[in-house]
């Protein structure tokens, strides 16, 4: 199979090594960047034209350029009939979304967007508790997610990646759209949204670096959701409380615990002394080409992640109309 690499940042590279494990893959990579000695290594083949790419015809494409791009390049290769994997978030907008929807429809293809974190091991402990209703009726949701944007890529300088620029869609809300998709995972969909967003800190970007927000869901579950770009040290995790307890998790310690009313006590439900964070990324990526081959749906394409989409572009319009905005 041969899997075209649509960008050639950190999140391109990863997917890079990865593929390069697995049998009978041959990667393409479409990038202006000079053919280095990473690319040579994985016996990667570099164009810096997309017309020159899709002349060789690729069975399938990783999409992880900035968002801003991602809907652009997706059309292009819809119409070519190649199977599309697109990095978080979708887009930052819904232009031409509609369009590539049908040509999908039509075309027969396989999408996957890419948001890894529902293949951590503590997040499908937590699916599976709350499908079997361990915590009773759920009431009340806090997550957070707070980390420094300069660490993110310490070999880069944070002012230029797609994070910290909004001509490439970044901020906070869509940079860190994780804690809104997981939330959708686990509770379907929200009805209404309020949210205060701001730039807080002294970092030189030009987009939101604190979201505070308020979810309604259909369900009638209210869930709070921090982010920021400039907490240090980093704390990411939350906890849901229910009518027959309280689940905490914490993804800096990978553990995920419960309090049970009926006994008062806590019970440790997992923790991961040794957690390859990588493992995730080549979980989500043998998902996607396994569903290539067997020529099934993925649990997060392009319709499903729309919605997604929907509730991060609430929730930006909430802070800019200040009023609480209602999702159909």
């Amino acid at each position: 199979m041969l899997i075209l690499i649509v960008g050639y940042g950190s999140i391109g590279k990863r997917h890079i090594e990865n593929l390069s494990t697995l049998p009978n893959i041959e990667i393409l990579v479409y990038t202006k960047r000079k053919y280095d000695n990473f690319l040579k290594e994985r016996k990667c083949k570099k164009i810096d034209s997309l017309d020159e790419c899709l002349k060789i015809k690729p069975d399938a494409a990783i999409i992880c350029n900035p968002t801003n791009l991602h809907i652009k390049i997706a059309l292009r290769l819809a119409k070519a009939h190649i199977h599309i994997f697109i990095e978080k978030p979708l887009s930052n907008s819904f232009s031409g979304i509609n369009n590539l929807q049908k040509i999908v429809k039509t075309n027969r293809l396989i999408t996957h967007v890419g948001c890894v974190m529902r293949f951590h091991p503590c997040l499908k402990e937590i699916k599976d508790i709350l499908d079997t209703k361990q915590l009773g009726r759920i009431m009340s949701v806090q997550v957070e997610n707070g980390s420094f944007l300069p660490d993110w890529h310490q070999y880069e300088n944070y002012k230029k990646s797609y994070a910290a620029r909004k001509d490439l869609g970044g901020g906070v809300i869509l940079t860190c759209i994780h804690e809104i998709d997981y939330l959708y995972w686990f509770f379907d969909k929200v009805s209404e949204v309020n949210s205060f967003l701001g730039k807080m800190s002294d970092l030189d970007i030009d987009v939101e670096d604190l979201a505070s927000v308020l979810l309604r869901f259909k369900t009638k579950i209210i869930a709070e959701i921090h982010l920021d770009y400039f907490q240090k040290p980093s704390e990411r995790g939350g906890k849901i409380i229910g009518t027959k307890g309280k689940l905490v998790w914490d993804f800096e310690t990978n553990s995920v615990k419960i309090y049970d009313n009926s006994k008062n006590r806590w019970s440790e439900r997992l923790k991961l002394s040794k957690f390859d964070k990588n493992k995730m990324y080549l979980d989500e990526i043998t998902y996607f080409l396994n569903r290539i081959k067997n020529k099934r749906e993925s649990f997060n394409n392009i319709s499903k992640s729309s919605k997604v989409l929907e509730i991060a572009i609430a929730i930006k319009k909430s802070d800019r109309c200040k009023k609480v905005v209602k999702i159909s």
